[in-house]
């Protein structure tokens, strides 16, 4: 409400609206933001949605940001996702979350309000109540709003990170979380009120809620969005918008960089002037060098400063941002030894030896307490040696929703020494010279595109599409060939003969996938039974098969690879048939964001 005082019909939010005649600009002020916000806070509180989950299934625009800011109007507990029909995030994984909240409101747009309440009926939640947030003539209520007595450790929202289509995790964050969060962006990114950000991120996505849109809020500047859609199909659109609205700061994760580098031709980059985005945000994923300098020598030319690159560290855990280099200054980046790294050791190869270069996500002492902690015996770990990330302080958030010991074990862990308090991240670092370089995953979560893809969830839904896969086992694990890709391995109950029955699972595998997943997969292994190796107790051996791959030592009744995967294998394998995937669904496969 102050802001909406002080900035009154001041840009809030501008909404690019991707038409066939180009993109429509869609305005929201401060002013109008917060009437909306206060009569729409009226409606929930009218409905008990105080202190109470409220399920936010929005469209990328305008109509999101009020539902959310009228959420926090309200004293709920706002709880952002995607449209269960829409391609970010799947149908199961939308079920999961209403499931996981027992969320008893659930706040659409008006065009979408059908399709959801059908949807809440086939889920068997039909006593939720449906209310469309942009429905007309509510302005009178707007008067009727009386602050909400939320204090700055109930929660603001719900936050869901996990990959997982079956068992969805919701991050607690507080208000006091939150707003320390937001203290630590500006402080990390040196952000002031004459900012724009510009973003294509979906608003359920952390860095896109946070930092492109709940940030410039915090500021008093201005957000512009495009839709996910209309980067995806035309990756320039994104440039000539933070060409063309000003916008200085706006990112995502590494692979946003590299579809701007492949498809972004030479007669479209002359026409961009990207002089004044001074922080080009990189993060949510694993950051790589040759992505950033590839990247910051292309779009030179348009105006682009090498300082602008801005790798970051961060998760929902920790509400968002964790660690950003300094900036307007060039990125760090280091060349190790990967063995050593294997044994969390830091060594700088001799001449000639293989190398591994690692980004530096900056000093790590502004706003956490951070402590990289051998994970087994929990002791802290000298400068040079690599663990867990452990990090203290007010922006990690409550714990997981509903999930008493994953809270316990994820959010209160203790030192050897008996200091506690750590939210364990999961995620493998060193501090070198004061900066942080992330390393790798301690946790078997895949980190691809963006998405945190949980490999057993994928083994499970592969196995239910046959019979013939379902008698066996299965192996997710990525490779690395410039850019991340998955790898699926599945055992096949089918003679090696019937070929064209190992092409149909084989498509089926791919479909699923991309489907329920959304990830891109040209890579599928068949195997006999018997092949998957297992520990004493079962469990899969995820490193181990990714390596016994890698050599070639697998040996395949059918099997279809990327060219840049077949590339990486030792042993020269069988020629493989040609893709099952169409190529024009190939490529849009390639493109998908989550």
């Amino acid at each position: 409400m102050d802001r909406a005082r002080a900035l009154g019909e001041a840009d809030a939010h501008i909404f690019l609206r991707d038409t066939a005649a180009g993109p429509v600009e869609e305005r929201l002020s401060y002013a109008d933001l917060d009437a909306a916000a206060r009569s729409l806070a009226v409606r929930l509180r009218s409905h008990g949605a105080q202190g109470q989950p409220v399920l936010l299934l929005h469209p990328q625009g305008p109509e999101f940001l009020k539902a959310f800011v009228g959420c926090l109007y309200a004293g709920a507990i706002a709880v952002p996702a995607p449209l269960p029909g829409d391609r970010g995030e799947r149908l199961h994984r939308v079920s999961g979350i209403i499931k996981d909240t027992g969320a008893r409101l659930v706040l659409t747009d008006a065009a979408s309000a059908a399709e959801v309440s059908l949807w809440l009926a086939m889920e068997t939640r039909a006593e939720a109540v449906v209310l469309a947030s942009d429905v007309v003539g509510a302005t009178s209520a707007a008067q009727d709003w009386e602050p909400p007595a939320t204090g700055p450790d109930d929660l603001a929202f719900l936050q869901y990170t996990s990959g997982s289509t079956s068992r969805p995790r919701g991050v607690m964050v507080s208000h006091r979380n939150l707003l320390a969060n937001e203290a630590a962006i500006g402080r990390a990114l040196g952000t002031s009120p004459a900012d724009r950000f510009g973003s294509w991120l979906p608003h359920y996505h952390d860095m896109g809620l946070i930092a492109h849109l709940l940030h410039p809020l915090w500021l008093g500047s201005a957000s512009v969005q495009m839709s996910a859609t209309a980067f995806l199909k035309r990756p320039v659109n994104w440039l000539r918008m933070i060409s063309e609205h000003g916008v200085t700061i706006g990112g995502g994760p590494n692979f946003c960089y590299d579809l701007c580098l492949r498809r972004v031709t030479d007669a479209q980059l002359a026409g961009l002037d990207l002089s004044g985005w001074r922080l080009a945000l990189n993060g949510a994923e694993p950051v790589r060098a040759d992505t950033l300098d590839a990247f910051a020598a292309r779009f030179a030319a348009a105006g682009l400063r090498p300082g602008s690159m801005y790798p970051a560290y961060g998760l929902a855990e920790a509400t968002l941002v964790v660690s950003g280099t300094t900036p307007g200054a060039p990125y760090r980046h280091r060349a190790f030894d990967p063995a050593a790294l294997e044994r969390d050791e830091l060594r700088t190869p001799g001449p000639g030896e293989p190398s591994r270069t690692l980004v530096s996500s900056g000093p790590v002492d502004q706003d956490f307490d951070l402590r990289i902690v051998d994970p087994v015996s929990g002791s802290p770990l000298p400068g040079g040696r690599v663990g867990e990330i452990w990090l203290r302080g007010d922006s990690v958030a409550q714990g997981y929703w509903r999930r008493p010991a994953e809270t316990a074990h994820t959010f209160h862990a203790v030192l050897a020494g008996g200091d506690s308090g750590f939210l364990r991240t999961g995620d493998l670092g060193v501090v070198e010279d004061g900066e942080l370089y992330v390393t790798g995953r301690l946790k078997d979560v895949i980190i691809l595109n963006g998405r945190n893809i949980y490999p057993q969830d994928v083994e499970w839904a592969v196995r239910e599409i046959d019979p013939a896969l379902g008698a066996g086992h299965g192996a997710v694990f990525t490779v690395d060939t410039g850019r991340e890709q998955l790898v699926i391995v599945h055992e096949v109950r089918v003679p090696h003969t019937d070929t064209a029955r190992l092409q149909d699972l084989t498509c089926r595998i791919q479909t699923l996938a991309g489907r329920d997943f959304d990830v891109p997969v040209g890579n599928v292994v068949l195997v006999r039974p018997g092949t998957l190796r297992r520990t004493t107790s079962g469990k899969i051996q995820r490193a181990l098969m990714r390596k016994l791959f890698l050599r070639g030592s697998l040996s395949s009744l059918h099997e279809v690879l990327d060219p840049a995967v077949r590339a990486l294998v030792d042993t020269p394998r069988p020629p493989a048939d040609d893709d099952v995937l169409p190529a024009s669904a190939a490529r849009r496969a390639q493109d998908l964001p989550w």
